[in-house]
């Protein structure tokens, strides 16, 4: 058996294990993995750096080999995470559901982890973490293909999460594996007899590619084109230190700002003090012409209003009402997050129910759609879908569900014909 189809199937077999893996031990599992990090950190530090030294020689953008770099304060930053998720309650074996059929006759809706999933990511060696920890607590194997870059941390910090899960619990074996290369993975994706959910982590080509290359379900976003609309009625000190923080804080992420749309009858007022604060933290500016009637900025073109530049660049354009805003978003965003700024209720309701992405935000900065900041303790990533789970993919979106059906001899035939029973449906919880 070729070695890919061989990891996926012991990844298969795992997961049958996996099931039964109670939370008590599944906590243990990640409080161990917590402390081995911890343990491990100089390791880990070590093995970033020779990766972030071959970056530097490759010329990686300086917003890459930020997201690249993971250092002491990140892995703490992981360490937390992962206490975070062994304080969420427990996903797996819920009762969605219980409705009497007949008398003795009852049928439950459980739910029951996904089974194997293969995530490809790009770039954030945290991301391993993340995903490997959430994958564990609900019962999932995972199978990871990082990116190259970040060739020797995910080797050290793979080695890491397997030993520590199985010093726990040898049913563990084979729940996290890691694949070296890019042609293991376009394998994997031809196994759907063994793999049932991917998700791609990632820039835009590599999303749709792996989309277009399998017959697997694929869950997660092919761009992240955010935008944050400053309404007429908008306080506008307030809108300054959003559009800023949603812009700059983190501009190589998927939630970060990409298009500032702006009322214009506050865009005088408004736009050259956000100019000033983009200026200073070096913000390359792209505006529609009356944008640039106002302040310094290239023209910005057709296709920047649907750019994920996932850097120091901002395309602006003004608008004449929240409609316009509302159907521009709706037309070249990705339906990732959106955000409005304005006092008026009455038009932060109308954007929130009308845009259609997975995060709507009202005064507030679109980098907060994360699962850690969601209270979700991590995430797996972020979908844009409209099947099974959409926005920050936590653990909740990473089970699905059995019916269990439980009788005292009943049969089909007693419910058809002239004497047939009825059915009695009766809603239990």
């Amino acid at each position: 058996m070729e070695p890919v189809r061989t990891a996926a199937q012991l990844a298969r077999n795992a997961s049958y294990g996996l099931s039964s893996v109670d939370l008590g031990t599944r906590n243990e599992a990640l409080l161990r993995i917590a402390e081995a990090l911890k343990a491990s950190m100089d390791a880990i530090v070590d093995a970033n750096r020779k990766d972030l030294e071959v970056a530097k020689t490759a010329e990686i953008s300086p917003v890459m080999i930020k997201r690249l770099r993971y250092d002491e304060e990140k892995i703490e930053e992981s360490v937390r995470s992962i206490h975070s998720l062994v304080e969420q309650e427990d996903v797996v074996g819920k009762l969605l559901s219980r409705t009497e059929l007949d008398e003795g006759l009852v049928l439950d809706k459980v739910s029951v982890p996904i089974g194997v999933i293969g995530v490809v990511f790009e770039s954030r060696p945290d991301a391993l973490v993340q995903i490997s920890c959430l994958c564990l607590r609900s019962g999932n194997a995972v199978l990871l293909k990082g990116g190259v870059e970040a060739k020797e941390t995910n080797k050290v910090l793979a080695r890491i999460i397997v030993n520590a899960a199985e010093s726990v619990d040898e049913r563990f074996r084979n729940a996290v594996q890691l694949l070296s290369t890019r042609e293991q993975f376009q394998e994997l994706l031809r196994h759907d007899d063994l793999i049932d959910l991917i998700i791609p982590r990632g820039s835009n080509e590599l999303v749709r590619s792996i989309k277009a290359s399998t017959r697997i379900p694929v869950l997660g976003h092919a761009a992240g084109v955010c935008h944050t609309y400053v309404d007429r009625a908008a306080d506008l000190d307030m809108a300054v230190r959003l559009c800023y923080d949603a812009k700059v804080q983190y501009p190589a992420v998927c939630n970060a700002m990409e298009t500032l749309l702006v009322h214009r009858e506050v865009a005088p007022g408004f736009l050259p003090m956000m100019a000033k604060r983009y200026a200073e933290a070096g913000v390359k500016l792209k505006g529609d012409e009356e944008v640039r009637g106002i302040i310094s900025a290239e023209p910005a073109t057709e296709d920047d209003w649907s750019t994920e530049y996932g850097d120091l660049v901002l395309s602006i354009r003004t608008v004449g009402s929240v409609d316009e805003a509302i159907d521009h978003i709706n037309r070249y965003s990705s339906h990732h997050t959106d955000a409005i700024v304005t006092a008026d209720e009455g038009t932060a309701r109308r954007f929130l129910d009308l845009v259609d992405s997975s995060s709507v935000m009202w005064n507030a900065s679109t980098r907060f759609s994360d699962g850690y900041r969601y209270g979700l303790g991590a995430e797996v990533g972020i979908s844009t879908n409209k099947t099974h789970a959409r926005g920050p993919v936590g653990l909740e979106g990473l089970v699905i569900y059995k019916y269990v059906l439980s009788g005292n001899g009943h049969m089909v035939g007693d419910y058809s014909g002239k004497s047939a029973r009825k059915f009695t449906h009766r809603r239990l919880a």
